[in-house]
């Protein structure tokens, strides 16, 4: 990264960057869905919940859906897989509406507190999830993060990675695009947010799909290569 650039905000991708979403929706299913009955692989169940993300914000991308809250389309997601796994008739309602909301008590990552604290001293912070603005809100609390805005899909009424979400970020803090860094352990998020004029920074999460599926390094050009949010901050 240059010398002479003044990064004032860094914006985060959340889910895989700063949580386990894999191991924590598997433990929300298995206490959700085990009472009644139900046993399968849990692990594989939120690989596949998961496997219906890209697909239902394509919908709203491409204009084929009207803008929806990411928690609206993660139902839409679990009642497909539920009766995909053959679960359909088991589960009512209720249960369905509490696992729903799995997603907003997702568990960060053992350097995210820490990092996020050592960051937060010199930038100012926000996520910039496609989840939405509760959801981000719950999750902060369940971990103990201190953002100073919540930016994002909902704000730009739009999902990653179209170049309006990292461009809304960058308006809503009033600071001009190579002043905000995004951070994600994904390639096609930061190359997005590179295309759309911010900088970028990519953290190691090679288990973040299970063992040995994740990112391990980028696979496109970045600023900064980061093993974990600790190793950004010493960077940094």
């Amino acid at each position: 990264m240059s010398s002479n650039l003044t990064v004032k905000a860094l914006i985060f991708d959340v889910f895989g960057t700063l949580v386990d979403w894999r191991g924590s929706i598997a433990r929300e299913a298995r206490q959700a869905l085990q009472p009644l009955g139900i046993d399968t692989d849990w692990p594989a169940f939120a690989d596949a919940w998961r496997g219906e993300y890209q697909g239902a914000m394509e919908e709203v991308r491409s204009g084929r859906l009207p803008f929806s809250k990411l928690d609206r389309l993660h139902r839409r997601n679990l009642d497909i897989v539920l009766e995909r796994l053959g679960f359909g008739a088991e589960v009512d309602e209720a249960t369905r509406v509490k696992l729903n909301l799995a997603w907003h008590r997702l568990d960060a990552w053992p350097d995210v507190e820490a990092g996020l604290t050592a960051l937060r001293r010199h930038y100012l912070l926000a996520p910039c999830s496609n989840g939405n603005i509760s959801l981000m809100v719950d999750l902060a609390r369940r971990n103990g993060w201190h953002w100073d805005a919540i930016l994002g899909a909902e704000l730009a009424r739009d999902y990653k990675p179209k170049a309006t979400v990292y461009l809304h970020a960058c308006a809503a803090l009033d600071l001009k695009r190579e002043q905000v860094m995004m951070v994600a352990a994904h390639s096609s998020d930061l190359a997005a947010a590179a295309a759309a004029g911010l900088r970028t920074a990519h953290i190691a999460r090679p288990d973040e799909a299970g063992p040995g599926h994740g990112e391990a390094a980028p696979t496109v050009a970045v600023d900064i290569t980061a093993s974990d949010l600790r190793d950004l901050a010493s960077q940094l």
